[in-house]
């Protein structure tokens, strides 16, 4: 115990902030390269890396000195292959967009042309009776039911909304997920709900939307084919009949950027690394 104590009480302040300033850095690091071709080929260096440590404890002397030698040789190719991944990083840092003082501004801006999307596109299916069901994803990740889909990855807007839904298209039968400002994938399948105190006049995507909220704390819209009524479904609760105004309402409140008195650098980088 003593041996313990002595250890803590040689840590500085300064030995801390230095751990978490590289933590920091590697974090970024993984969040640049993450879907990249980087992360592939990073796998394969630290596959290569220990292979090369237990061909030298097992004494294998000519796969050691291949595996080293391609090893050193390889930082010169990394500078060429990861190009355009090191070119990212370094724009990345010139935004430098978690020191900026307005961040909570330009994030309250973002989301609100997010919302401004959404709900022009609900409003325009809704006046035509198009079916459709979207779901914004909150902390509980949707991972499972993305994968039933096709995977997107793109930048929100009423167009490619409106076109996923229109029912000539392949993907208008099932879910639109957005997760992160970003409309991540088309087609979903959700688990319908099993509860039998839900109304009998609901039709697929009113129970596919509640029995989705049964299982996350998602926020899932929903346009009837039939009537082209508005609902809500959030937190189990299902909402129906309501306007683009209501709409705009409850996407800001849950979904609203939470201001704090706070202006450190400390506050801004916890948001940037949340929001990441």
């Amino acid at each position: 115990m003593q041996t313990v104590l002595d250890l803590f009480s040689s840590v500085r302040i300064l030995d801390i902030v230095d751990i978490m300033i590289v933590s920091f850095v590697f974090y970024k690091l993984l969040l640049l390269i993450k879907g990249t071709r980087a992360e592939q080929l990073i796998k394969g260096l630290l596959i290569i890396l220990v292979v090369s440590k237990l061909s030298d404890i097992a004494k294998l002397y000519a796969v050691y000195f291949i595996l080293d030698n391609t090893m050193k040789l390889g930082f010169i190719a990394l500078l060429i292959v990861f190009q355009p991944e090191l070119r990212r990083a370094l724009e990345y840092i010139g935004r430098n967009k978690f020191l900026q003082k307005d961040y909570i501004a330009n994030k309250k801006r973002e989301m609100q042309n997010v919302f401004h999307e959404i709900v022009e596109t609900v409003s325009f299916l809704s006046k035509k009776s198009i079916g459709a069901l979207i779901v914004l994803e909150k902390k509980t990740g949707l991972g499972d039911y993305i994968e039933t889909g096709i995977k997107l990855d793109a930048e929100i807007s009423s167009e490619l909304l409106i076109s996923i839904f229109y029912d000539k298209t392949p993907l208008h039968d099932g879910a639109t997920i957005i997760s992160n400002n970003r409309i991540v994938a088309a087609n979903t399948y959700l688990p319908l709900s099993t509860n039998n105190e839900v109304s009998q006049e609901l039709g697929t995507r009113h129970r596919a939307g509640i029995g989705l909220s049964e299982v996350s704390d998602a926020l899932v819209i929903i346009v009837s084919e039939e009537t082209g009524s508005i609902s809500v479904v959030n937190e189990g609760k299902l909402t129906r009949y309501i306007d683009d105004k209501k709409l705009m309402n409850i996407l800001f409140n849950e979904f609203k950027v939470k201001e704090k008195k706070k202006s450190s650098f400390w506050f801004n980088w916890k948001q940037g690394v949340k929001n990441d």
